[in-house]
């Protein structure tokens, strides 16, 4: 059963970096698209990154791009986001999402509709 799990989220300053990882299991991590998502409250969900399966490109949604990273460790069967300089406006629940299986590249889309299966969502708090 596939299944992604979210960690690394908490407390932090205007200004400062956390790195969130997904843990994915139940499948073969390089046949799949990851995206991560956020929802901050009273908003909708929106997508920030995604990253292709079988090599494909990431993506990035225009508010975080320079400040974001999302990278994928497909033997560790694991996909990060690195976030700095972060501000209050980043404050959410940040969800992993992916789709698949692909037996070849697919770019990937920053859509919540695209994806089948999420984690449970963690949640991230930026001060000022």
């Amino acid at each position: 059963q596939l299944q992604l799990v979210e960690s690394g989220g908490g407390l932090v300053h205007s200004g400062g970096s956390l790195r969130l990882s997904c843990a994915a299991s139940g499948l073969t991590l390089e046949d799949y698209i990851i995206g991560w998502f956020r929802q901050a409250p009273g908003k909708e969900r929106e997508g920030i990154s995604c990253t292709g399966s079988r090599g494909g490109s990431t993506k990035y949604t225009d508010s975080v791009k320079g400040r974001f990273t999302i990278s994928r460790d497909n033997a560790k069967t694991t996909v990060y986001l690195q976030m700095n300089s972060l501000r209050p406006e980043d404050t959410a629940v940040y969800y992993c999402a992916a789709v698949g299986p692909f037996r070849w590249l697919r770019r990937c889309q920053l859509y919540v509709n695209e994806y089948d299966y999420w984690g449970q969502g963690i949640q991230v708090t930026v001060s000022s």
